[in-house]
């Protein structure tokens, strides 16, 4: 996987297979590895782009604060600088804000969007809470506890995958994350869901109970969309429901006519 410089910074990405791109976004501390299932599939038939977020795993720590207006902007000058006139923007939690973000500020560039348990804002307590204490742990240098901890939930009981994600997430630089996680608590695009024309899959984990309202909302805001539900699954999907997601990531780009 390659190193560019991409809007003012060292971006580590990975570029796999031809056809329609799709690009991922992961997470505050996970990185790109956390969508390998899918690239390793998908890239069969289609462009898969999955990089690693300013400060996150292998990519180059930013002195910009970390914003979705600004990961954004990393995107679309990734997409120019591999030539990707228009893609299909997935992202997993919190990326799946940027998701939104994404289509809202570059229409023209975005085919459709995939959100995988994510939220078009977070009003919750328990959520709230959740990425609040990851702010505060990233605030005091505990960034090696989240690694462990996101690593575990995401991986267990594989072992291998475990510490290669762990190995990843713990080089994320604590400062980045802290701004990744602060801003992913107070962005709020709520209001304007309904200028979003693309259609959008949102795929949700059956047991991941306290995300089904965001779920909701969005499938009620959203002027095209496809609620799917995955049974016995909670939040984890791309790396504890992969098969059934990446079957349904390609189902949902053939519908979209691509």
């Amino acid at each position: 996987m390659p190193r560019n410089y991409i809007n003012g910074y060292n971006m580590y990405y990975g570029d796999c297979g031809k056809g329609t791109a799709i690009v991922f976004i992961h997470p505050p501390v996970l990185t790109s590895l956390n969508f390998q299932y899918q690239v390793r599939k998908l890239s069969a038939n289609f462009r898969t782009v999955a990089f690693d977020i300013r400060g996150h795993g292998r990519s180059e720590a930013s002195k910009k604060e970390i914003t979705y207006p600004l990961i954004v902007e990393d995107i679309r000058q990734l997409m120019d600088h591999l030539k990707i006139e228009k893609a299909f923007l997935c992202g997993y939690s919190t990326g799946g804000s940027v998701v939104l973000d994404f289509m809202l500020t570059c229409p023209d560039r975005t085919l459709g969007g995939i959100v995988i348990g994510g939220m078009s804002e977070v009003s919750d307590n328990r959520l709230r809470n959740k990425i609040a204490r990851g702010r505060f742990l990233s605030q005091i240098g505990a960034v090696i506890a989240i690694a462990l901890s996101t690593a575990w939930t995401q991986a267990k009981p594989k072992l291998s995958l475990m510490r290669s994600i762990f190995n990843d997430a713990k080089k994320t630089n604590a400062r980045n994350a802290e701004q990744y996680y602060q801003y992913s608590l107070n962005y709020n695009c709520t209001a304007h869901l309904g200028k979003i024309h693309q259609p959008v899959l949102l795929i949700y984990g059956e047991k991941d109970t306290p995300f089904h309202p965001y779920a909701m909302l969005l499938q009620e805001r959203l002027p095209v969309s496809e609620l799917v539900f995955i049974k016995n699954t909670k939040h984890q999907i791309p790396t504890k429901a992969a098969g059934k997601l990446n079957v349904l990531i390609e189902q949902f780009i053939h519908r979209c006519g691509q």
